[in-house]
């Protein structure tokens, strides 16, 4: 049961016109962070602050919080 959903990150993603292959090539990002990401596993608070410097947002456009009700629907 995951409470913390990346789903945020990939709206902000689209909405600023930013694909995976930028952040990687452009912005080194590694492609196990963006895979970690695409499985629902943890990241650093550190990549969070990059995503949030790179992508000029804040972290509730990368992260959101999901409590067991939500998970559970």
């Amino acid at each position: 049961m995951l409470l913390i959903s990346y789903e945020p990150f990939w709206k902000t993603l689209k909405r600023k016109n930013i694909s995976t292959y930028m952040l990687i090539n452009k912005y080194n990002i590694s492609s196990a962070t963006i895979d970690r990401m695409k499985k629902g596993n943890g990241i650093s608070t550190m990549k969070i602050d990059d995503f949030c410097r790179i992508l000029d947002c804040g972290v509730s456009d990368i992260i959101e919080y999901l409590d067991d009700d939500e998970v559970d629907a």
